[in-house]
């Protein structure tokens, strides 16, 4: 063989292989396309072929549900509308040009990353310590290799801060897609004078994108020294006004046990310490309600997330701060796990409910079964009766009389 032919054979044979995406055209180009919930995209597909015959080009789906495909002569346009999580997979563009197969893999990546920051508290107070918890919402992928939140402060991070935990919870939700909130807890330093404004800001990086959104958090002053006197004052004589003392309720404070400047306890700030929900039972006629509360302030909220069976089977209702759920006993007490969570923060309350000894309840089958079968026992002997009340006909004379038993006689 020539030597110019044996160097022109490899190189034939290999145009005569499959192609693997070489002379496809894919709009976008890259391996990875995200799209968000919701919102629609369209994935093009050409294949340009030298001859009298025209490319033959379609998309095809691996498992997944395709969407609306228009396919022309050397092109093949594939529209992703109102993505869901469903709508997320592997699509793969072939083409065919005479003997040449082509082929192309594009991988559709559908993620939630609505601007919905939560922080608790909602402020700061400037030159003490305290701890903060930033929640993002409704999101998905919530992976921490996709979803990063942090704390700045401009636009560099605030240092000398303490991570204190990340927690990942499903969001409830009686949609099809399950979104995810993800809540990340800092203890912080004292923080300088203000004006001064930290930002929590939520990153997701996806392949080729990256978003992020912030939520400012404003930092006031801390009370004077005057201020703080007074407030602590109040806040103790308050407080055990409201707490009975040993010697009867309504009692005042004596002297002796009156707060003074010098020995008041430290200032307690209800927008510095970490909020936390919690359950209270009451009974009710045929059942019990839970009531899921957070004296927090303003601009909290409790919801209701996990109950034994389906949440959705009990009858709840949500105000704010405060959250009722109504639990009906239908003969038997449920057994399991209660929980409600506040939001922003994340903070949970959970209560077991043991069951109580039941019997279950006759059904209305079993009940009238019952019912029919007392009545036929009922007609035979009340029909046994009457045959037995009769009285003895003879064969042409009139009926013979009754005959009493008679009984023998005991003697006293």
């Amino acid at each position: 063989m020539e030597p110019g032919l044996a160097f022109l054979l490899p190189l034939f044979m290999g145009l005569l292989q499959p192609g693997r995406g070489g002379r496809l055209e894919v709009e976008p180009p890259e391996p990875v396309v995200a799209v968000a919930v919701g919102e629609s995209r369209q994935l093009t597909c050409r294949l340009p072929c030298a001859g009298p015959r025209a490319a033959s080009v379609q998309w095809r789906g691996l498992d997944t549900s395709l969407g609306a495909v228009q396919s022309g002569a050397g092109s093949s346009v594939l529209s992703v509308r109102n993505a869901s999580l469903s709508s997320a997979g592997t699509r793969v563009c072939v083409g065919s040009c005479g003997s040449l197969t082509y082929q192309h893999t594009v991988r559709l990546l559908v993620f939630a990353f609505p601007n919905q920051l939560t922080v608790s508290p909602v402020d700061l107070v400037a030159g003490r310590d305290q701890e903060l918890a930033c929640t993002a919402h409704n999101i998905t992928p919530a992976s921490p290799d996709v979803l990063s939140l942090s704390l700045l402060l401009g636009d560099q991070e605030l240092e000398g801060v303490q991570e204190l935990g990340l927690e990942e919870d499903e969001e409830p939700q009686e949609g099809e897609d399950p979104l995810f909130q993800v809540t990340k807890r800092w203890l912080l330093p004292p923080l300088g004078t203000p004006p001064l404004t930290l930002h929590c800001q939520a990153t997701m990086r996806l392949p080729g994108l990256e978003l992020s959104h912030r939520k400012p958090i404003p930092v006031r002053h801390s009370l004077t020294s005057q201020e703080t006197r007074v407030t602590t004052s109040l806040e103790a004589i308050l407080e055990q006004n409201s707490t009975p003392s040993p010697g009867g309720p309504g009692n005042s404070p004596t002297p002796g046990n009156s707060p003074t400047p010098g020995n008041s306890p430290t200032p307690g700030n209800s927008s510095t310490r970490p909020c936390h929900p919690e359950i209270h039972q009451s009974p009710t006629p045929g059942g019990l309600e839970l009531l899921c509360e957070a004296a927090c302030g303003p601009g909290i909220a409790v919801h209701w997330t996990r109950a034994p069976g389906d949440l959705a089977a009990y009858k709840k209702r949500e105000d704010g701060a405060q959250a009722w759920l109504s639990v009906l006993w239908a003969g038997c007490n449920p057994e399991g796990w209660f929980q409600c969570r506040l939001d922003p923060g994340g903070h949970t309350a959970s209560l077991y409910l043991l069951p109580e000894t039941c019997s279950p309840p006759m059904s209305e089958a079993l009940w009238m079964g019952s019912l029919v079968l007392g009545l036929l026992l009922l007609t035979v002997l009340t029909y046994r009766l009457w045959k037995c009340c009769q009285p003895a006909r003879g064969p042409q004379g009139p009926p013979a009389p009754l005959k009493w038993p008679t009984f023998p006689s005991t003697p006293l």
